[in-house]
């Protein structure tokens, strides 16, 4: 039988050979991949002057300010225009929509006011009046004087013809639109006078198209700006609550790995059990209630979500997905309930190595820091490249014109082509060689994102795992684990192996830029897409999504071997891939259960946190904040809690991967005999041997698994 077996595995490699001189991670090594170490380095050099670039020609007032007729920024500091913040549409009704004004792209000029206009007036009746006409010319160019007739103003385009009630929303005037008693109105008033006729209020939704929705939208953003402004303290104590509960738990695994992951397993299941009982509750509550036995079909979306807790279907399908999700994780424990010891052995294992490796702890922060500053050179980079074009301008004219659209120079008039012609800021564009590119530079800054994210998540792998790696091969622990493990990790990595980590993240980067690009381009034939395109994407995003997950799960093996090793990548990559599938029974057990039970780590967590807040909302409403939306806050410090305990937890699965493969290289290097003994500890020594023995069914096979372990008893 050990021959068949050496016989089938030979084409997955040859195994690790005992070497009395292997002590763990190889001091002495050379450089890893230099081209690729060389070409990520002109990358970040590129990615560098493209920055650079994008600062000294992008003008992120842009963004910040609206832009008039003559291309000024309104409200911006330390010009005339400082006090005037908002921008006024002389005639709204010639915008198409509320996209086309935030676009600034609207065919009517355009100026910056102090505020926006609070009362219906014509230029006709307001002329009449001398207090009227001086309210009327704070909404007119400069140059109107009271010696102008009405003929002479109108000609000019000094002033728009008419003035109705608006409200600021992104810093530009819009019309105060509402509804009453199923009209549309504007100032609460069903119709307004043009200054040639009497018109409804509707019309100007031609204008003004979607201006419900986007009102809709404007008191939907406030109002959830406000409860943050109202829970931040509420939501910082939810985050502190999850960080100490996450450091609670890896402290506490630490000295009770195996109470602890039973702790959280049977925590999650009455978590669950608990919730399921809680929206029967409410449920079996709402019966008889009016309006309670509405569907959620029917209710449609509701920006404010407390309506659909008053409706009984929304608890019915809380309960059915709480079920589902308790009856799977039943069902796995059940069927997994051997291999949960072998996965709790393991996180024993790994608790002692973070035991005696207490800074990997901490290393998350560094790995959090890295990525911020990565965030945030990309976007501001963005930033800079979307608003480092020109200012365009276009003929806008009410008669027909020969020029009608074409560019022009706000300083030249275009009165002699067109009589009634005017030369306004349509958007920003330009034509130059730099502009021409803008698109490949911001595909530049996506990829060199994606490119420098994965670089530095890689490098918190190999550092772990290069720490990890020096505690599992110290034959005495822990005198013979070297002095601060994750410090000179950590310089090995950069030191030796950047153009490893550059190779793999450059891999996985290639296929998250193709996923990116499936995205955007499904999004852009989404309407002209047939069932047969359709499936094509559909199976292509399929593929590449199990293709990333497989580049990341061998990445990471991989660097746990140039960790170890100090070989490049593609060797790397070899030995830890014929490695896994020579143990390929275990790492379907070990790997995926222990991230199983790691995972319900993190949920319990999270489970706690939203529990606690949940009650203090709907059970201490004096003390609680008065909030319009709670899923705000409670939905907020979800995802806060999760990120948190993952990022401690990280620490765990890679410690647990880290091990589980030195585990692999033990058993082939070594027979536990006493001139090749075992570095592995008693406990999971004993726990493995046993699984593997329970998998064999021939008797002879458990009798020379277990001779190893009889001899170092012995």
């Amino acid at each position: 039988l050990s021959l068949s077996c050496k016989s089938s595995l030979s084409h997955l490699g040859d195994p690790r050979k005992y070497d009395p001189s292997f002590k763990g991670p190889i001091q002495k090594r050379g450089c890893t991949d230099i081209i690729c170490c060389i070409l990520f380095t002109l990358a970040v050099l590129g990615y560098i002057a493209v920055g650079i670039l994008a600062w000294s020609q992008g003008d992120p007032r842009k963004v910040i300010y609206p832009t008039d007729s003559r291309g000024q920024f309104c409200g911006q500091a330390g010009t005339p225009l400082e006090n005037k913040r908002l921008l006024f549409y002389f005639n709204i009704m010639k915008c198409a929509s509320p996209m086309v004004l935030l676009s600034f792209q609207c065919p009517t000029t355009q100026m910056c006011v102090e505020k926006c206009p609070d009362r219906f007036m014509t230029l006709v009746t307001a002329y009449a009046n001398q207090k009227d006409f001086d309210y009327y010319k704070t909404f007119c160019k400069e140059g109107v004087t009271n010696n102008m007739g009405v003929p002479a103003i109108v000609g000019a385009g000094l002033c728009p013809t008419m003035l109705t009630p608006s409200k600021p929303f992104t810093r530009r005037c819009f019309p105060d639109l509402g509804i009453k008693g199923g009209v549309i109105t504007v100032g609460n008033k069903t119709k307004f006078n043009d200054g040639q006729k009497e018109r409804d209020a509707k019309d100007l939704l031609d204008g003004v198209k979607n201006a419900t929705v986007v009102m809709e939208a404007r008191q939907v953003v406030l109002k959830i700006f406000e409860d943050y402004t109202q829970s931040w303290y509420w939501i910082l104590i939810g985050l502190v609550i999850a960080m100490v509960l996450s450091l609670l738990f890896i402290v506490l695994m630490r000295f009770l790995a195996g109470v602890m992951i039973w702790i959280i397993i049977i925590a999650v299941i009455c978590v669950l059990g608990y919730g399921i009982f809680h929206c029967y509750m409410e449920y079996a509550d709402l019966k008889g209630e009016p309006g309670a036995n509405v569907t959620l079909q029917e209710l449609g979306f509701q920006t404010d979500f407390s309506i659909y807790l008053q409706v009984r279907q929304t608890w019915l399908a809380f309960m059915i997905i709480l079920a589902i999700v308790e009856v799977i994780i039943i069902l796995l424990l059940i069927f997994l309930r051997k291999r949960i010891l072998i996965a709790i052995a393991l996180i024993k294992e790994a608790s002692r190595a973070i035991g005696h490796v207490m800074c990997s702890l901490f290393y998350p922060l560094f790995t959090f820091l890295l990525l911020a500053i990565v965030i945030a050179y990309w976007a501001v980079t963005a930033v800079f490249l979307s608003t480092s074009n020109e200012p365009v301008y276009k003929v806008v004219n009410e008669s027909a014109c020969a020029y009608s659209a074409e560019t022009c120079e706000p300083a030249v008039s275009c009165s002699e082509l067109c009589p009634d012609s005017e030369c306004l800021f349509a958007f920003y564009g330009g034509e130059t060689f730099y502009h021409k590119y803008l698109i490949a530079l911001q595909f530049y800054n996506v990829f060199l994102f994606f490119w420098c994210a994965n670089f530095v998540t890689a490098l918190g792998q190999m550092t772990l795992a290069g720490a990890f790696a020096s505690y599992y091969w110290a034959f005495v622990k822990p005198d013979d684990i070297p002095t601060f493990p994750v410090f000179s990790s950590l310089g090995r990595s950069l030191r030796y192996h950047t153009g490893s980590l550059a190779f793999g993240s450059l891999i996985l980067s290639i296929i998250q830029i193709i996923r990116v690009l499936l995205e955007y381009l499904d999004h852009k034939l989404k309407d002209a897409q047939n069932k047969c395109t359709k499936f094509m994407f559909c199976c292509l995003k399929c593929c590449f999504w199990c293709l990333e997950k497989f580049v990341k799960f061998l990445n990471r093996n991989a660097y746990i071997m140039v960790a170890i090793y100090g070989k490049h990548f593609c060797a790397s990559a070899k030995d830890a891939f014929f490695l896994l599938m020579r143990n390929v029974i275990r790492v379907a057990v070990v790997d995926k259960v222990t991230d199983f039970l790691l995972f319900l780590g993190k949920l319990l967590i999270v489970g706690l946190v939203v529990l606690f807040f949940f009650f203090f909302f709907f059970s201490f409403e004096d003390t609680a904040p008065h909030l319009h939306y709670y899923w705000v806050p409670i939905l907020t410090v979800v995802v806060g809690s999760y990120l948190i305990a993952h990022g401690f937890f990280s620490v765990y699965a890679m410690c647990v991967d880290t091990l589980f493969l030195c585990f692999c290289e033990d058993l082939e290097r070594n027979d536990g005999s006493a001139e090749r003994p075992y570095f592995m500890s008693m406990s999971l020594r004993e726990i493995l041997w046993k699984d593997e023995a329970e998998d064999l069914s021939a008797p002879e096979d458990d009798a020379t698994l277990k001779e190893p372990l009889e001899k170092d008893k012995a």
